[in-house]
């Protein structure tokens, strides 16, 4: 009579799986990172409960005072103060993303590999270098992907739905870079330029300063840039007249006096004279000019400095591999 033996497999034995479902990059990817995915997941769940939750107490209070039956200005104006700065810590704290992930993501992701020595042990362990380093890459923007892009679109979600009774306009950084897809533009841009600190300082800790003042810069120089991404539209209304339909949820860029004829004057002109009428009518002023972005242009604008970021982060992104493929891990 035969026996067959059967051996149950060790789970110390190097060929036993289990139930491990990631495997090699993969697994590491998620091994070595798992406190910025724990922190990633936990800050996504909760601003994503925070908003909705937001949004739902708001409309509610506002439904109860009678809006949109009534117009925001007729509305008891503590209340409106008092979401207006619940909606305004929500987009504070939103605004801090960008800087977060370049400081916390992008900064240390190959630095702190190549200075403790991680990069090289990889690199030994029949991984090709840039397999591993597009798995690192992959990994971050991912992180940035996913967690700004649900927090952006429940942003949009909630202003869209209040918009008409919040102080912040549309080209305020408190809406404009804290929606898609600007946010997530943006905190790809901040993720790819820590990263490349990171990989040309090779220090984690040197590499997190620097980017942090990089990225604060960066933003500066951003939120500059912004009001120059489209060409502002003009519109002429007599001088003390109500504004124009076109100026509803516009954003004012500048402001004339200007003639029947389009001469334009600075907004002061005569306004300090003592016979202020006489002097407008010398001139011949009779109507207030405004130069403004209408509401129609938000979206354009958005996408022009999205674009501009992610070719910016795409060039980062192209420095990075070129510089971990030629430089000694």
């Amino acid at each position: 009579m035969s026996t067959t033996l059967t051996r149950t497999p060790d789970q110390r034995d190097p060929a036993f799986t289990g139930r491990r479902r990631l495997r090699g990059l993969a697994w590491l990817m998620v091994r070595q990172h798992r406190a910025a995915l724990i922190a990633c997941a936990a800050v996504t769940l909760i601003g994503a409960a925070w908003m909705i939750h937001e949004r739902a107490t708001m409309l509610d209070t506002l439904h109860r005072a009678g809006w949109p039956g009534k117009t925001p200005d007729t509305l008891d104006g503590p209340m409106l103060q008092r979401l207006d700065t619940s909606f305004g810590d929500v987009a504070r704290y939103l605004g801090y993303l960008p800087m977060l992930f370049g400081v916390f993501v992008g900064a240390p992701l190959i630095s702190s590999d190549q200075e403790h020595g991680i990069a090289r042990l990889v690199s030994t362990q029949s991984v090709p270098r840039l397999r591993w380093l597009l798995w690192k890459l992959g990994f971050a923007l991912t992180l940035v992907v996913v967690t700004t892009g649900v927090l952006g679109g429940l942003f949009g979600w909630w202003w869209r739905a209040v918009r008409p009774v919040v102080s912040s306009n549309w080209l305020d950084g408190a809406v404009f870079d804290n929606t898609l897809p600007v946010l997530i533009a943006l905190t790809l841009f901040t993720t790819s330029l820590g990263i490349a600190i990171g990989v040309l300082v090779r220090r984690a800790v040197s590499a997190m300063v620097l980017t942090f003042f990089a990225s604060a810069a960066s933003l500066l120089v951003a939120d500059y840039l912004k009001p120059r991404l489209a060409t502002p539209r003009r519109v002429a209304f007599p001088l003390d007249g109500a504004h124009p339909a076109v100026l509803d949820d516009a954003v004012q860029v500048d402001q004339w006096v200007g003639t029947a004829s389009g001469k334009v004057y600075g907004w002061g002109t005569c306004v300090n004279d003592a016979a202020t009428d006489a002097c407008r009518a010398k001139l011949g002023i009779v109507n207030s000019v405004w130069d403004y972005f209408g509401y129609d242009q938000m979206a354009t604008i958005q996408w022009t400095a999205a674009g501009l970021l992610l070719g910016a982060s795409a060039l980062l992104v192209a420095l990075i591999v070129w510089r971990v493929r030629r430089q000694a891990l």
